[in-house]
C-alpha cells in the first residue's frame, strides 16, 4: 500500500471527484454534457466519448491534488490513457490525486425496500487488475429506498463482506450504501443505516480501515459517530441528485464530511464550450465543493 496516498485519504484537504459513470449512467452524463445518443453508434464509441470528457476534466489546470483528495474511476477509464499515461498513474504522478476504482456490477432488483449489489463473480481478477494499474482502493454502491430493517442490514452486510475481500487484497474499500433522497422514510432509514454501520465497524480488526460514502443526512452532523470511528478513514457525502448548490449547502452543515460528487461536479460543463470557459466553470465547481468540504 502507498503510505503517502493513505495519509492523503486520511487527512488530505479537499474532496473526492467521482468520475465513475458506468454503462447505465453514461448516456445521461453525455447528454448533460451536450452529446446525445445520435452521436455514437455503439457502446465502444459511447465510452470513447466519455473518456474524452473525463480526460478534459482531469487535465484541466484546476483539477489538482490541492483541492481534490481522490478520484473514483470506471474500469474502462482505468484501462485507458491520458496523454500516453494510464489514468491512475496520471492522476497520482501529474495531479497528486489518489485513484479509486468502481467495482460493482450495478444494482439487483428491489427487495425488502433496497437494491443490493449484483454478484461480482470476477472480483478476484478485478482486484488483481486494479493493483496492476496501481489503484489505491475501490468503491461499491447499494441503494436503500425504504426504512426496512431487514433490507438495510442486508445492504450493510453485503457491503462489508465485499469490503473484507477488498481489504485482504491490499486495497482500501469505499462503502456506499446510498439512501434515495426522495424517500419518505429517509430519516428513519438513516437511523437504521447508522446503527448497522456502527455494528459492522465495531467487528473489524484493528488493521482494517474503510471509507464511507453516504447520502447527506436530514439531521446535521447525524453521522458524527461514524466520522470519529477508529476504523473509518473518511466519511464522504454523495450528491444523490441534489444540485451542486443544494449539496454544498447541506455539506457545509455537516462537520467532518467531505464531498464525493459526480453530477454536482460536472454540472454546467458542455462539450461545445471553449477551453477557457470549460476550465473557468470547472474551477468554480471545484472551489465551491472544496469550500463545503473543508468548512
Amino acid at each position: 500500500m502507498n503510505l503517502e496516498q493513505l495519509e492523503k485519504v486520511r487527512h488530505g484537504a479537499g474532496f473526492i471527484a467521482a468520475l465513475d459513470q458506468s454503462g447505465g449512467s453514461t448516456p445521461h452524463a453525455l447528454e448533460l454534457y451536450g452529446i446525445d445518443s445520435a452521436s455514437y453508434s455503439d457502446e465502444n464509441e459511447m465510452f470513447n466519448l466519455m473518456h474524452e470528457m473525463r480526460s478534459r476534466i482531469i487535465t484541466s489546470p484546476s483539477f489538482t491534488g490541492s483541492q481534490i483528495v481522490a478520484s473514483i474511476l470506471f474500469k474502462r477509464t482505468m484501462e485507458d490513457q491520458i496523454e500516453g499515461i494510464f489514468t491512475a498513474d496520471y492522476l497520482w504522478q501529474k495531479k497528486q490525486v489518489v485513484p479509486f476504482l468502481k467495482i460493482d456490477n450495478g444494482l439487483a432488483e428491489k427487495n425488502n425496500g433496497v437494491q443490493l449489489m449484483k454478484p461480482i463473480p470476477e472480483l478476484a481478477d478485478l482486484l488483481d487488475h486494479a493493483k496492476h494499474h496501481r489503484i489505491f482502493g475501490t468503491k461499491m454502491r447499494s441503494l436503500i429506498h425504504e426504512a426496512d430493517i431487514v433490507g438495510v442490514n442486508e445492504v450493510v452486510e453485503q457491503q462489508f463482506i465485499t469490503a473484507s475481500r477488498v481489504s485482504r487484497s491490499g486495497l482500501i474499500p469505499i462503502i456506499e450504501p446510498e439512501i434515495e433522497i426522495h424517500s419518505p422514510e429517509k430519516g428513519h432509514a438513516e437511523e437504521l443505516l447508522r446503527d448497522a454501520l456502527v455494528a459492522q465497524l465495531d467487528m473489524l480488526d484493528a488493521e482494517s480501515a474503510v471509507v464511507l460514502k453516504l447520502t447527506l443526512p436530514n439531521i446535521d452532523n447525524f453521522y458524527s459517530e461514524l466520522i470519529g470511528h477508529p476504523r473509518v478513514l473518511r466519511v464522504a457525502a454523495l450528491s444523490g441528485g441534489y444540485s451542486r448548490q443544494q449539496a454544498c449547502t447541506l455539506l457545509h452543515r455537516n462537520r467532518g464530511m467531505i464531498a464525493s460528487f459526480s453530477r454536482a461536479l460536472t454540472e454546467g460543463l458542455r462539450v461545445d464550450q471553449s477551453d477557457e470557459e470549460f476550465n473557468r466553470l470547472l474551477s468554480h465547481s471545484i472551489e465551491s465543493i472544496n469550500s463545503a468540504s473543508t468548512s
